[in-house]
């Protein structure tokens, strides 16, 4: 039997094709590895902003259960209660190893009562705040929610 061999020519398009072939799959080796790794950045951050925005959630609760911050001591408008530490507005509250806040509740106005609210105009007055929350996690990362509530009474 007799061998065939494959002209000079043939042989190097061969080589040719074969080495743009490699090229074209590094090439898409090397964008997948880069996209991938910029997905895993993305989804980092998305993580410590939701941590960030979880903490001045938190931050709202903390306020609830502190009535010292919207109650007969702060009723001077334009003037605010930081927390968690009065003295202290730069202090955060640490909920773990990469989640902390802190804030301030700024007394607004007072105003008749909403309608609706069960109390009478006149009879009682509503009080508003201003709360503001400050989340903060991991590489700097923070988050600012603010939320307007009243007070009735006093």
């Amino acid at each position: 039997m007799k061998e065939k061999y494959l002209p000079k020519n043939e042989k190097v398009s061969v080589t040719v094709l074969a080495v743009v072939l490699l090229m074209l799959l590094t090439l898409l080796g090397i964008a997948a590895t880069t996209t991938s790794s910029i997905e895993v950045q993305i989804a980092g951050n998305e993580l410590r902003h939701k941590l960030a925005f979880y903490s001045a959630e938190a931050a709202k609760g903390w306020v609830i259960w502190n009535p010292a911050l919207y109650g007969s001591n702060n009723i001077t408008p334009g003037a605010s209660l930081s927390f968690p530490n009065t003295a202290d507005p730069s202090e955060e509250q640490t909920l773990n190893s990469n989640q902390s806040f802190n804030g301030s509740v700024a007394y607004n106005i007072p105003i008749d009562p909403p309608r609706g609210s069960g109390y009478e105009a006149g009879e009682y007055r509503a009080h508003r705040y201003i709360m503001t929350c400050n989340g903060h996690s991991s590489h700097n990362t923070s988050t600012e929610v603010e939320i307007g509530f009243y007070r009735i009474g006093f």
